[in-house]
């Protein structure tokens, strides 16, 4: 079996982040010079995948039309001979085929990935949030997709959090399987402090079995009144095997304020053209304080 699709739910109200999403996606704003959410699609080109599926909600159009092509603004862009600007713009929408499901109430994340079950079909998928942005040398998806292809079962990501935040996150515990990867026992959403000897937490990132979408179907509401992905997780865990992998790389909640300033700054230490002045600067205005 192949991975070729990958959903991003991007339905959420981004509250986190208000006021300044009160009119923008969080997925739209900027990381240095591009969108959060290009960061994840490109994540997923650079795996290998070839279809993204974008779960939607009511004002996040302007998600579509990033990646869609803008005849007028690519004629404007030539006319002024700003070629090298508008092929970055034609190159972003053809990075890969992107199509968009509606999630018409916000009833939580393993909702919204039920949503998309007619797309998906009978087939395994990853899923990348929106929000979580993983910084590595080898696509965290595409760490994830080599691991699928030895082991053929569901993986979550997972990243070893403070004991004092583990109720902040989806906590797995396990036994290792080998380098990096464990075989799950048992998952707990947002556990009471106490209660899991396991500070391994779930990431935005996981390769997903179709049987997924039957167990979700059948989930109860939760924590927060949500639909939540790990109550189904654990369900499909119980039946048959299920991985957790403790990736390789830096992840950023991009979602979360301070996060998304630490965001940042390490992808603006690490661009082309900026990084060198950034780091100058950064290390100035340190000097300083």
């Amino acid at each position: 079996m192949k991975i070729r699709k990958a959903v991003i739910p991007v339905a959420g109200l981004g509250t986190r982040f208000l006021p300044a999403t009160k009119a923008i996606p969080k997925e739209m704003l900027t990381v240095v010079d591009r969108p959060t959410i290009q960061y994840i699609v490109e994540e997923v080109v650079a795996s290998g995948i070839e279809q993204v599926i974008l779960v939607t909600s009511e004002g996040k159009a302007s998600i579509e039309n990033h990646f869609d092509y803008d005849f007028e603004l690519d004629t404007i862009l030539k006319m002024k001979k700003k070629e090298k600007l508008a092929e970055e713009l034609n190159h972003i929408s053809n990075l890969i085929d992107i199509v968009s499901v509606r999630q018409k109430k916000p009833l939580g994340l393993g909702h919204a990935i039920w949503s998309t079950r007619e797309v998906v079909g009978d087939e395994p998928f990853a899923v990348l949030l929106g929000d979580d942005l993983v910084l590595s040398a080898e696509p965290c998806c595409h760490q994830m997709i080599s691991l699928f292809n030895e082991v053929q079962e569901s993986i979550v990501a997972v990243q070893r959090v403070p004991w004092d935040q583990t109720s902040n996150y989806g906590i797995v515990e396990g036994k290792p399987y080998n380098d990096r990867t464990y075989k799950i026992d048992r998952m707990v959403e947002k556990p009471a402090p106490g209660t899991t000897d396991s500070n391994m937490a779930i990431i935005g990132r996981y390769i997903l079995l179709p049987e997924i979408f039957s167990l979700l179907e059948k989930t109860e509401p939760g924590h927060g009144g949500e639909i939540q992905l790990t109550d189904a997780l654990l369900q499909l865990s119980r039946q048959r095997a299920m991985y957790a992998y403790e990736f390789q790389g830096t992840r950023f909640d991009a979602g979360d304020k301070l996060g998304y300033l630490k965001a940042i700054v390490a992808y603006g230490l690490r661009h082309a053209d900026l990084g060198e002045a950034f780091r100058k600067h950064i290390k100035q205005v340190s000097e300083n304080l």
